[in-house]
């Protein structure tokens, strides 16, 4: 009688390793996008993809700058979203800018223009609207820090040749962290403002390029969109 030699079980891997080998055959780019995009639930997943990334790449694994691998400060070793303790950061002055537009068409435009829309002032309405966003940013976006503003400035240009209103918000704090989250609530609310006084007259209204612009302070230091 011959016995069959038992095939030896193959190793289990993980989702995110499978991902990671399969990225190897890929260009570098493409590598690291679809490594860290793979769903990391343990500090094991992590691991094991970074260091077959380092393998594949011949060292440490960069980030998009060139810079070492950045670790997103929110997910703490076992993959789970946490609040940043910033007690021991220093007190620092921060400032961000963030923009947004909204395209309002024709006859939108011309209402706000003249200050005729039935609900009233909207462009004043706006900038109080996102000042107010601001400042309640901490009760929005889950894993905010509260922070105490120095101030917040929202300002309105209306763009005539493609009927909208572009809107820019700065906020300032002296704090142990950055402020850029609040800047982008006050355009965004900024934004949704808009969109609601005008939406009895256009329902093809669209909020678009929400964006940071700028940012100082803090450890990373200053940033400044490239136009």
């Amino acid at each position: 009688r011959v016995r069959r030699r038992r095939r030896r079980p193959r190793p289990r891997t993980t989702m995110l390793a499978r991902c990671a080998h399969g990225a190897m055959r890929a260009r570098r780019a493409d590598a690291v996008r679809v490594a860290r995009g793979a769903a990391m639930t343990t500090a094991r997943d992590v691991e094991e993809a970074n260091a077959i990334l380092a393998d594949a790449f011949g060292g440490a694994v960069k980030d998009a700058t060139g810079g070492a691998h950045a670790s997103l400060t929110h997910v703490n070793s076992a993959g789970t979203a946490s609040m940043v303790n910033v007690g021991a950061k220093a007190t620092t002055s921060r400032v961000a800018s963030a923009s947004a537009r909204v395209w309002i068409g024709a006859e939108a435009f011309a209402l706000v223009r003249a200050n005729a829309m039935k609900k009233g002032d909207v462009l004043s309405t706006a900038r109080l609207a996102g000042i107010m966003g601001a400042k309640r940013t901490a009760d929005l976006i889950p894993l905010c820090h509260s922070l105490a503003l120095d101030q917040v400035k929202v300002e309105l240009e209306m763009v005539e040749a493609e009927y909208a209103i572009d809107v820019t918000a700065t906020a300032a704090c002296s704090g142990k962290t950055g402020v850029e989250m609040e800047a982008l609530t006050a355009a965004t609310v900024s934004g949704l403002t808009i969109y609601d006084m005008c939406k009895a007259v256009s329902k093809d209204i669209v909020i678009g390029d929400v964006r940071l612009e700028s940012k100082s302070g803090g450890k990373s230091g200053d940033w400044t969109r490239v136009k």
